[in-house]
């Protein structure tokens, strides 16, 4: 009876010996924790959480935490934190190739063909040199940059807008005439930055690259009669000072808050901003897109977006792969295009079509399919530039060395030769 009884206890000694040891092996479902860095121009975060909730509830040992945090942080902060070691597993960037260095690449965990047939186009934009087939993320938005225009102070003081095909200086010459009756502290207002400046100084001749395909002289004849317009529009008030000269260095800045408070008639930015605009602006006027205005080289915006990638710091790269494709999955990312009212970088689904919501304006519809329409005539050289894996050196010298321009801290000869300089010294890194 003894050995039995101490049989019974053996037995159940081994296991509960046994069950201790299975719920602390390393095979055993353990909840593995990510964290997704995420700024957003308007839902963008909110959209991708509720998506993230349902991803956990079908996978509940994966927990994503959003850590919503301004675009400041990510064009600004986000490379020290990288270099640091401090990165998340994913984050939503739009220094595409800038910082490949940094990316996991996905490739092993997910269905490659897929994002290949989807996403082909805008892949090569995350990749170094020919040579890189990594896949490393997908663009969660896809945009065009242009101008929106406030129609209604066009209506009120009798000015017509022009037409599509419409330069730059024609544009100038209307707000100029717009800005002077209507009495508006603003004509035109651009957002501080070197990626704005690109799309006008292509359509004005800029080449940015050499026949080797290098920024080695970038500052141009087309540059250069950018960087002019833009100081001179400044000196004449048609350009507002709190912009371009209202910040130091490269300082990104945004001039939406103008365009929304009715005191700026054109504001140039890009399709991220027509969700925003629309909410903002709401019935206190009419705002349109018009046609890309054009300079003697053509009429180009430059592409752009953000994009969802991976980091090959994260401890967890399967997980963190599972979370990337079922975001890419063809209803969660339609559903996400149509709920933050993007211009789809998935082929798939752009081959199809997006429904929008009800709630969505016609003037915004009317906005994308413009936007859609512009992307179809932007110049190579504008898609070689988004490509490029410097192009933030480019774009930071730009608007860095044109502002001290503006504000006479430099004469126009010396900011060009600071920002080849700048430009120069970024290649050799």
């Amino acid at each position: 009876m003894i050995n039995t009884v101490s049989r019974k206890g053996g037995f159940l000694a081994l296991a509960l010996a046994a069950s201790c040891a299975a719920l602390s092996s390393p095979a055993s479902a353990q909840t593995v924790n990510l964290r997704y860095l995420c700024y957003a121009d308007a839902n963008e975060c909110d959209v991708a959480r509720e998506q993230l909730d349902r991803f956990e509830r079908a996978n509940p040992n994966i927990k994503v935490t959003v850590d919503k945090v301004g675009f400041a942080v990510i064009r600004e902060q986000l490379e020290t934190r990288l270099q640091g070691g401090e990165a998340p597993d994913m984050a939503r960037v739009t220094n595409l190739g800038g910082l490949n260095r940094y990316y996991l690449d996905l490739t092993p965990h997910i269905n490659a063909k897929y994002w290949e047939d989807n996403f082909g186009s805008t892949l090569p934009w995350m990749r170094v040199g020919a040579a890189d087939k990594g896949i490393y993320g997908f663009m969660t938005q896809l945009t065009v940059t242009g101008p929106y225009v406030n129609k209604t102070m066009f209506d009120q003081t009798g000015v017509k807008m022009p037409a599509a095909g419409a330069t730059w200086d024609d544009w100038v010459k209307a707000l100029e005439e717009v800005q002077k009756k209507g009495k508006i502290y603003s004509g035109m207002a651009l957002d501080r930055t070197g990626h704005r400046f690109a799309g006008m100084a292509i359509s004005m001749g800029a080449k940015y690259f050499d026949a080797q395909g290098n920024p080695s002289a970038v500052v141009d004849d087309g540059f250069k009669a950018t960087a002019e317009r833009i100081v001179k529009w400044h000196k004449d008030g048609l350009m507002p000072a709190d912009i371009w000269p209202g910040a130091a260095g490269a300082k990104w800045k945004n001039a939406g808050d103008m365009f929304i408070n009715g005191d700026t008639a054109m504001h140039i930015a890009g399709s991220w901003m027509i969700q925003r605009f629309q909410a903002d602006i709401g019935d206190k006027f009419e705002w349109v897109v018009p046609a890309q205005p054009c300079g003697p080289a053509g009429c180009s915006a430059m592409p752009g977006g953000a994009a969802m990638v991976a980091f090959r710091a994260t401890k967890h790269p399967a997980e963190v792969a599972k979370v990337m494709e079922f975001m890419v999955s063809e209803p969660v990312l339609k559903e996400y295009y149509e709920r933050t009212v993007q211009i789809p970088a998935h082929k798939g689904i752009a081959d199809k079509g997006l429904t929008y919501g009800k709630e969505v304006a016609p003037q915004t519809v009317a906005a994308l399919k413009q936007f859609t329409a512009d992307f179809a005539k932007i110049s190579p050289v504008a898609h070689q530039l988004q490509a490029y894996q410097r192009n933030v050196a480019i774009f930071n010298a730009t608007v860095n060395y044109v502002a001290q321009a503006i504000t006479d801290t430099l004469t126009l000869p010396q900011a060009y030769a600071k920002i080849q300089e700048e430009i120069d010294n970024a290649v050799k890194k």
